[in-house]
Order: C-alpha cells, then structure tokens, then sequence
C-alpha cells in the first residue's frame, strides 16, 4: 500500500527535529551549523504545511502518530524523542501553518535543554508555557505526570538500595581507625562523591544540632517564670529559626512551628505560654522569614515540606509573597510562589487582584493565571480588567480564564477582544467565547460572521470562527453554513471562497450529510482552497457514516 506524501513528509519534520536536538545543543547561534540547521527544519515544516494547515502529533512512550499512522518509532531509551516529550507528560503537540523561524527556532533551543540535571527542576511543559508560543500548541496528562514522580523516587530507591549506603565512606574510615595493626596507608584522593558524602553528613549533623537545640528551647519556654524569661525564649526560638532558613533548612523551621503548634494546642498550658507560643506562629508569615523562604524556592524542596510550611500561613502573607513572584528568577521558585498564592487566595482574592496593577506583565500575567485556578466566581470582576492590558501576553491570559471560568459577565469584555489588533487574541476571544456556550454566544458569533467587512479577514481567523460555530452543530448553525456555501459573489471572489471554504470545514466537523448534495457541487471547483476543504468534508462525513 503506497504511504501518502504528507505522512513521508511528516516524518522527515520529526527526523529533521531529532538530528536538529543533537546539533543545536553542541553549536553557538554565530556558526553557520546552528544557522543551516534551523533553516532546514523551518524548510522542513514548510513542505508539511503545503499538504496541511496543521501538525498535529500524538505521543505514546516510543511512538508518534499522525492520524493514527506511526511516523516516529525508536524502542531505545537514548536518543528517543518520543520518550523525551512523554516522560514530562505530553501526550499531543502540534504545529499550525503560522509556524515562523523563531517561534521553530526558541522551541527547538527549549528541547536541547539539559532537563537531568541533578539541580534542575525545570521541565518541557512548564518552558513552553513560558514561551507562551502562538503557533505550537499541546496537551499534558497531568495524571501521568504524577505516575511518572512516583516512578522516579522508586526508581532511585531501587538504585541507592543496591548501592553502598551514603554512611560507607565513613564506616571505612572508622574500621581503619580500629585496626590493630595499621602499616603505611597510601593516600587516596577524595572522590566527588566521597566530599557530597561528607557535605551531606555535615548537613544532616547541623540540622540534628538545631533541632536538639529547639528542643531545649521548648523546655526552657515550659519552664520559664517570669515575662523576661518567656521573652529570652522567643528570641532564641527567632534567631535558631533564622539559622535554619538561613542554611536553606526548611524541614527544621517546619518541624518546630510543628512542634509549637502541638504545644500550643495542649489545654494544660498556661496563657503565657500560649500567647508566645502564637509569637512564634506568626514567623512563619513574617517578611523576614519569607525572604529567606524565597532563597530557598531557588533548589529542590520535598514537596510534603512544602505543604506542611503552607499550612502555617495565612492570607498575611499574601502581599509577601506576591513580591516575591516578581523577584525570583527560576522557574522552578516561580511555580512554588505560584502554588502557595493560589492556595491563600482562596481566602483573600482582593489580596491576589491587588497585583494586577503592578507594571511589570509577568506578575500580572501570573496573577490572572492564579486567580483562575482559584476558580471562584468572585474573580471574574478583577480579571475583566485586565482583557485590555497593554501587553498582549497579559490579554491572552485573562481571556483563557474568562472562558475557562464560563460565566456570562464576560461575553460583553469578549466581544470587545474580536477586535483587538493581535490575530492571536481575537482568535484567542473566539475560543473563550465558544467555551461559555450559551445562546447568547452563539448568536455573538454568527453576529460577526454575517457583517460584510468579515470577509475582508485573515483566512486562518476566519477559519477559527466556523470551527467554533461547529461546535453547537444545531439547525441555526448547520441553516447558516449552509448558507455560506452556497452564496455567490462576482466581487471579492477568492474571499467569498475563503468564507465557503470555512463553511465547508465546518460541516464536515459537524459530519452533516444533508450537506452532502451541496458539497458535491463544488467538489470540482476551480478555487483549490474551496476544491479541497469541500473534498476533505465530503470524505469526514462519508466514512463517519
């Protein structure tokens, strides 16, 4: 059976992409290597989109597909694309034929990244979200995604349990040490992972001092007698605490608000007592300690630490934090800053929307992305706002959660975005529209449609709004595209053909047969465009018979 040409030229884009990942990593931008590489993906894509407007390819552990037709197999762990994208839970991606060299360009710097690094947290999903790239596009399995955390932490048991345990080095060094007869002992240097074992037994040495050291505190607090005394005891318990955060000991300063809490809640304790021991509470929302917290988001945090500390914060803490967002660099702090905000905002959404007026578009952008996983009604009066910030990535964002969140406030503040002067946002719009569903959006939609000056608009934002309208698949809809397609024009003809076309697809996504009679009247039509769109609808309705 003869394989079609778009399925060979599709994989040629994902062999080009797999030797692009190898050279891109290995070449500076300024050598000609790096240069011709790009341009040959680019090329590359270029002759997918000759045969498409869109690539669009599933993800298995070794496979990709294409329409459920395999165009990259490798059952190797090395070199393995599919493997790659998989692992970070990607399950579909696609590229649309607006694709440009840079966009090919930043996607293909992004997957040379070197992802395992031990002192790396970043993954795949989180920098093309980063990115926020208007012409590649995917979907995560996010319950995958914890599957995959969980195989890996077995996974490294599995290793360190058939491996010498971190304490061997100095279990050998102990053993020579009580040796009875101990001749001339050749120096061995030190091994990198002999000085990691060493660091990492200081470490765990510090942090047993601390917390034997918090525990004397405690007893000195149950103790005391007097208000100085019960003073000397909370500045002791402050400064063992700024210890801790200082040295990046999260666990301990956990352990003892934990600690604290416990004692705290105990009926047998005098007012004294209790009063410092809520003192000692609040420096967990204190700007100080939030400050190091920050530091500390930088590296790698048990994920159980970490709700444990957010369990002792309240919405106080809120405008710390919210500083914080705009001062870390790494993503990987990012994500945790956003985690925490998200879950305090719950109970102080005025809190978070405070920050949609800060200057910088990141912090906004995020802030409207935390205010939509917060999901409450209440937020949608503060993101409406932002639908006409300056900064188109902050108006995308605000127009994702407006559809998202579904409520029908937002329809009058989405129809002002259709006519926003970035394609991207109206098509943007469009979706957010559509994802509401109402009648009223419907209508909204075919509104648009109908005005004369709709012809006159990009075909690929045109194309956005007849697939949408498919969506409903009901006999207002199917009655106006039917209409679409069989409207003539002598003026303007290749638009109005750019319209019919539209429509065409439409009905095939609605799998229509009453169209069929229509459809094979311009199955032979001079207008290529309208010709294909019109044979590929035919084709969808027909074989979902």
């Amino acid at each position: 059976m003869e394989i079609p040409e778009d399925i060979n030229v599709a994989k040629d884009v994902i062999q080009s992409l797999v030797k692009a990942k190898k050279i891109i990593r290995l070449y500076p931008e300024n050598n000609p290597i790096y240069a011709k590489t790009i341009e040959e993906n680019f090329s590359k894509f270029a002759d997918f989109f000759n045969y498409r407007d869109e690539l669009t390819l599933k993800i298995t552990q070794n496979e990709m597909l294409l329409d459920s037709v395999q165009v990259y197999h490798n059952p190797e762990t090395e070199d393995n694309l599919a493997l790659f994208f998989f692992r970070d839970g990607l399950r579909e991606l696609s590229f649309k034929k607006g694709l440009s060299r840079e966009e090919l360009e930043e996607f293909l710097k992004t997957i040379t990244l070197d992802f395992d690094r031990e002192d790396s947290e970043d993954d795949i999903v989180t920098l093309l979200w980063e990115k926020d790239f208007q012409n590649i596009k995917y979907i995560v399995d996010e319950i995958s995604l914890m599957e995959d955390e969980d195989y890996e932490s077995k996974a490294v048991a599995e290793i360190k349990s058939k491996a010498p345990g971190d304490d061997a080095f100095l279990e050998a060094y102990t053993d020579a040490l009580n040796a009875k007869d101990i001749g001339d002992i050749p120096i061995v240097n030190l091994t990198d992972k002999d000085i990691q074992l060493l660091v990492k037994e200081i470490e765990r040495d510090q942090s047993d001092k601390t917390r034997e050291f918090s525990e004397i505190l405690f007893k000195m607090l149950l103790n005391a007698e007097s208000q100085a005394e019960y003073e000397d005891a909370y500045c002791f318990f402050k400064d063992t605490i700024v210890h801790c955060l200082k040295h990046g000991d999260l666990k301990v300063f956990v352990d003892i608000l934990k600690r604290a809490k416990g004692i705290g809640e105990s009926p047998t304790i005098s007012e004294n007592i209790k009063n410092q021991i809520a003192r000692l509470l609040r420096v967990a929302n204190s700007d100080e300690s939030i400050r190091y917290i920050g530091e500390i988001f930088d590296s790698n945090i048990d994920k159980n630490i970490l709700n444990e500390y957010i369990r002792f914060l309240d919405k106080n803490a809120i405008p710390l934090f919210i500083s914080l967002l705009g001062e870390r660099d790494t993503i990987s702090a990012r994500k945790k800053v956003i985690s925490i905000l998200i879950q305090l905002g719950k109970d102080d959404i005025q809190a978070i929307a405070s920050a949609l007026h800060d200057t910088r578009w990141y912090v906004v952008r995020n802030i409207v992305y935390i205010l939509r996983q917060i999901g409450d009604e209440g937020v949608v009066e503060y993101i409406l706002n932002t639908v006409r910030h300056e900064d188109a990535r902050v108006r995308k964002e605000a127009i994702k959660a407006l559809g998202e969140l579904k409520n029908p406030l937002a329809l009058r503040a989405l129809r002002e975005c259709l006519n926003d002067t970035d394609i991207t946002i109206k098509k943007s719009a469009v979706r957010a529209i559509a994802a509401i569903g109402s009648e009223t959006a419907k209508r909204m939609l075919l509104e648009r449609v109908s005005e004369k000056s709709f012809r006159d608009r990009d075909f690929d934002e045109k194309k956005e709004f007849f697939e949408v309208l498919a969506q409903w698949n009901d006999p207002d809809v199917v009655d106006f595209m039917m209409r679409i397609l069989k409207k003539r024009s002598f003026f303007k003809r290749a638009r109005s053909d750019e319209n019919r076309a539209c429509a065409a697809h439409s009905l095939g996504l609605m799998g229509n047969k009453d169209a069929l009679p229509a459809l094979y009247k311009l199955k032979d039509s001079r207008n290529k465009l309208l010709r294909d769109s019109v044979n590929t609808a035919i084709k969808k309705i027909e074989d979902d018979r």
